[in-house]
């Protein structure tokens, strides 16, 4: 069998492809996947924020995403999250400035899943930035995206 250069070439890429969509979230993945999160959310939640802002945030989502609020029985799948951000958007909930950022405090990476807390904070006058409580929620990953939220405060 002679195998030319382009396909050993095709070959190589269908292997190296099918090779990461197999490959869990790792610690880096997860903890990447995490920062962006709480980058895009704390975009959403500004007072400039639009729908493409929540649309953004949405895309960094498994498409089967869950969100859960274990305290607030708040159980959404990524049309209904979409959903309540629009209304939160519609009704001017979302105020923040650029002194208000969320942080990760800590983590635990485990396979596939992630435990993070985290924490609301402003940004003072001194370029420090003050935490107020600290959270706790879990995500999980399937094919190396978020694939559930589960915010246990």
């Amino acid at each position: 069998m002679k195998l030319t250069l382009s396909t050993i070439y095709l070959l190589t890429l269908l292997f190296y492809s099918n090779f990461s969509i197999a490959q869990e979230c790792n610690e880096t993945c997860q903890v990447n996947a995490v920062t962006a999160y709480f980058s895009a959310l704390d975009k959403v939640a500004k007072k400039d924020s639009t729908a493409k802002d929540i649309d953004a945030f949405l895309a960094l989502m498994h498409s089967d995403v869950k969100y859960v609020h274990v305290e607030y029985g708040a159980k959404f799948d990524l049309v209904n999250w979409r959903e309540a951000f629009l209304r939160n958007l519609d009704r001017g909930m979302y105020q923040n400035t650029d002194q208000n950022e969320q942080r990760i405090i800590k983590y635990i990476s485990g396979k596939s899943y992630i435990a993070v807390e985290y924490s609301h904070g402003i940004i003072q006058n001194n370029e420090q930035w003050e935490a107020t409580e600290p959270l706790l929620v879990i995500f999980a990953f399937t094919e190396g995206k978020i694939s559930l939220i589960k915010e246990l405060w």
